[in-house]
């Protein structure tokens, strides 16, 4: 039997940044994951502002070793696209330089990322890391967790648990009682491809909110090498009352769709056209109880409009191994006091999660989407609320403010 105070289930972008916090605190930590790393993980691959910005504070050499890797593309903004074509480039950073500026944001395939992430892990000293094994047994004992594979050769005993197993982990489902719920969840397919017309020249990655794919859009995000990641998500609801077939739908886009279609007529899909469920951060839940907490998309904090998981992840998987270090120094591992890595991780992600789910919601009404591009297009404070989405939690705590919509309204 292993013993450790904490284990983490899932090596993601959230376990990783977890126990990387725990590493940094010196506390020791056992990592436990299913698959065996490098491995390819579906997903959008985009990596905002917060990423970079989480990893940082965790650690300077960690971030910088990031903006060294090689199995990026440097993004240096976002195109949105409304239902009436009307095209707004956000920068991730006014001004930018891209000479002189460290980039901000990145697209980087998962399956380069996180094992980027797992590298780091077995550089750490306070960390096991355990691959390629599956916890399929929780057992709530008085003094801790035990956790095992299915045949019980396996085993952990932990003092706490983070749950960091992704969007189907059957921990968040049997344990801490969130489920599926088609109106905070999302349908999503991917594909890579290579030669993809009429990319930015710094690399922004597009946002498509197009009126026959709404509630939903496409994306196109540059990677290196000239590659691309495509695809399209929407809501659940949506799909399942509709009907939509999204494979269909984004395949019929690109091949009917005047501008797609020239864009992609010499493009060559390189991968197969995958799906995966993206959970909503549009409500808030409980993600925590006695001796355990979810984080990532466990936690469901996927972002409601743009769809991005990987910079909430890491948000969270800090603050839970904060929590972690507290509880640990306290001896105290009740519900109770594992309720303040909900308040932390509210306080922070909570005013984004409730602007992008007002957004999302904007979406459903073409008219109105048209008119805030448009809005955009002219309006400095509008352009930096989106920005502001990409780049730094701690600018959205204007967004709270009444006063900011009443200027936004008078173009002021």
């Amino acid at each position: 039997m292993i013993t450790t105070s904490v284990c983490i289930i899932g090596a993601g972008p959230g376990g990783a940044t977890a126990a990387l916090q725990l590493d940094r605190l010196g506390i020791s930590c056992v990592v436990v994951d299913k698959a065996v790393f490098p491995r390819d993980k579906v997903c959008g691959d985009g990596l905002s502002g917060k990423v970079i910005t989480g990893l940082e504070k965790i650690d300077k050499g960690i971030a910088e070793r990031l903006r060294q890797f090689i199995e990026k593309e440097n993004s240096w903004g976002v195109t949105f696209v409304s239902p009436g074509r009307q095209r707004l480039d956000v920068p991730y950073k006014p001004n930018y330089n891209k000479t002189q500026d460290a980039p901000i944001g990145f697209v980087c395939k998962r399956i380069h990322f996180d094992n980027f992430l797992v590298d780091e892990l077995k550089r750490s000293p306070n960390i096991r890391l355990f691959e390629g094994v599956s916890i399929d047994k929780y057992t709530q004992e008085e003094d801790g967790y035990l956790l095992s594979d299915a045949k019980g050769t396996f085993t952990v005993k932990a003092d706490l648990i983070i749950i960091a197993n992704g969007a189907h982990s059957s921990f968040t489902r049997d344990v801490a009682g969130i489920r599926m719920e088609p109106k905070y969840y999302a349908a999503g397919i991917r594909a890579y491809y290579k030669g993809v017309k009429g990319m930015h020249a710094d690399s922004f990655i597009e946002l498509h909110f197009l009126k026959n794919l709404l509630p939903g859009y496409l994306w196109i995000f540059p990677l290196p090498n000239g590659e691309a990641n495509v695809g399209m998500d929407m809501l659940s609801d949506a799909v399942r009352d509709r009907k939509v077939n999204l494979k269909t739908l984004l395949t019929d886009t690109l091949k009917q769709d005047p501008i797609f279609a020239e864009r992609f007529r010499d493009a060559e899909m390189t991968s197969s056209l995958d799906g995966y469920g993206l959970p909503l951060g549009s409500r808030k839940r409980r993600l925590s109880g006695e001796r355990y907490m979810l984080v990532g998309d466990a936690a469901f904090l996927i972002d409601p409009f743009t769809g991005e998981g990987i910079g909430n992840a890491v948000y969270s998987g800090a603050i839970a191994a904060k929590q972690a270090a507290a509880c640990l120094e306290a001896g105290n591992f009740s519900g109770e006091a594992m309720m303040a890595y909900d308040e932390s991780v509210y306080r922070v992600l909570g005013p984004e999660l409730k602007l992008s789910h007002r957004l999302q919601q904007l979406v459903r009404y073409p008219r109105l989407f048209n008119w805030l591009m448009k809005m955009g297009m002219k309006n400095k404070q509008l352009k930096d609320v989106i920005s502001c989405m990409f780049y730094e939690v701690d600018l959205r705590k204007k967004l709270t403010r009444p006063s900011f919509y009443f200027k936004l309204l008078l173009n002021r």
